[in-house]
């Protein structure tokens, strides 16, 4: 009895340990495990500003691609006009080679006319030129031949002239329209350059916003990163105390085994002393019992003794002890009905609403785990609040297999699948709740939740 209270208490003792090291080990994993869902909260956030900036950057690098688009064109368009404008001013040149020749022909022609009209009035005016055509000639015939001659010759200088005046008009109109047509292009030229100017300066601010979007996702990585390294040193923090505690544990039943062992061998030897004592005893008794048998056999009066025996009842009690215990678990869910088309077409239905990070208002502004939670809360389902939760409900599924109203995840970034291949998603804030093929990043995992 006395061995069995002295077991009772050391185990008592030994368990009292154990549960006290085990509490402590449990109070610093709960710790540890609550700064890690702090962390995986960090992480996401900075997921989700990582992939917000992204999309930003996206857009203002496609701006600059855009206006690098027009720039070519201009330069080209400036190239075209610069080879007219060469073209023109040839043809300018050679309309005034033109018209300097023709005033050249109408003054000599002028000049030729100019000196027979001098030369008929010093010897006496037509009238005189004519009579003496008429007494120089040798017949009628004759004289009218050469008024004939003068006649001709008279409106050939008109002829010839006014062909030289209309000729060079001609050239003076022609030179006009090229010089207008000269100074247009100039002027298209001019503004062409303008607007290249203003685009490379343009794009220099948008190159500039690209740099500046390009250093806040640099960053938002980085950020992110820190927090998956903190995640990572969390676990092997959670690995190591659970060695430890699987360790002491282990440590704590070798321990009572040992204990266990030790104190069944001392009981054993305990009993198996009791015994030979016991043992002895009686051998003793026997041996006084017969000393005492023969003293009374030597009496001289010969009178018998008479002889009792006593007998000794040992006994002992045994007791015992009964331990129970149990456990259970329980859980809640809420479900709703519909199917996955229909969560596909009501998704549908804010296309073009904006983004609010934080938000869960599908038409005032919403983010895009927000957006997948409250369509599918439209129909009763209740799912988690977060990107990250939202990748472990309902069960798995693998894109070939996606069907409309299955949630795609990516890392930090959830959508509608809406069929063809396409998603329905709160993308960013420069572009709101819009359609995006499903692929155009890598997924992570695809969740079935109806």
């Amino acid at each position: 009895m006395k061995f069995r209270r002295i077991l009772c208490v050391m185990l008592t003792g030994l368990l009292t340990v154990g549960l006290t090291v085990n509490a402590a080990a449990a109070k610093s994993t709960s710790q540890i495990k609550k700064e890690q869902q702090q962390s995986q909260k960090n992480l996401e956030e900075a997921e989700n500003k990582a992939s917000d900036i992204k999309g930003e950057r996206d857009a203002a690098q496609a701006e600059v691609d855009e206006s690098q688009k027009q720039l070519v064109q201009i330069l080209a368009s400036v190239d075209i006009v610069e080879s007219e404008i060469d073209s023109k001013s040839k043809a300018a040149d050679e309309a005034k080679e033109q018209y300097d020749k023709a005033v050249e022909e109408e003054k000599a022609q002028y000049d030729a006319m100019k000196k027979r009209i001098r030369y008929m009035y010093e010897h006496g005016g037509a009238q005189s030129q004519y009579l003496q055509l008429f007494l120089e000639s040798s017949s009628f015939a004759d004289a009218l031949n050469r008024a004939g001659y003068a006649e001709e010759l008279y409106e050939y200088d008109q002829k010839l002239l006014s062909t030289y005046q209309e000729k060079k008009q001609n050239v003076k109109e022609s030179q006009e329209k090229l010089q207008t047509e000269l100074d247009e292009l100039t002027e298209v030229k001019d503004t062409y350059e303008e607007q290249s100017e203003e685009l490379k300066r343009t794009i220099e601010e948008q190159k500039a916003t690209v740099e500046n979007f390009s250093e806040k996702l640099a960053s938002a990585q980085a950020e992110a990163k820190s927090y998956r390294d903190e995640i990572a040193k969390q676990n092997e923090e959670i690995r190591k105390i659970a060695e430890a505690e699987a360790k002491a544990i282990a440590e704590k039943k070798k321990k009572e085994a040992e204990a266990l062992a030790k104190k069944k061998a001392e009981a054993e030897a305990a009993k198996k002393a009791a015994e030979a004592a016991q043992k002895k005893a009686a051998e003793e008794a026997a041996k006084e019992a017969s000393k005492a048998a023969s003293e009374a056999e030597q009496h001289d009066d010969g009178d018998s003794d008479e002889a009792g025996e006593d007998d000794d009842d040992g006994g002992s009690n045994g007791g015992g002890s009964n331990n129970g215990g149990g456990s259970g678990s329980g859980g809640g869910s809420s479900s709703g009905s519909a199917t996955g088309n229909e969560i596909a077409a009501f998704a549908q239905k804010f296309l073009g609403n904006p983004y609010v990070a934080g938000g869960t208002s599908l038409t005032n502004g919403t983010d895009c785990s927000g957006f997948t939670m409250s369509v599918y809360a439209h129909f009763g389902y209740s799912i988690p609040r977060t990107s990250y939760a939202q990748q472990t409900i309902g069960r798995a599924v693998s894109y070939s297999e996606a069907q409309p109203g299955d949630i795609v995840c990516y890392a930090g970034h959830v959508g509608i699948y809406v069929g063809n291949g396409t998603i329905c998603h709160a993308s960013t804030p420069a572009t709101g709740i819009k359609l995006t093929t499903a692929t155009y990043r890598q997924i992570v995992t695809i969740r079935r939740v109806v």
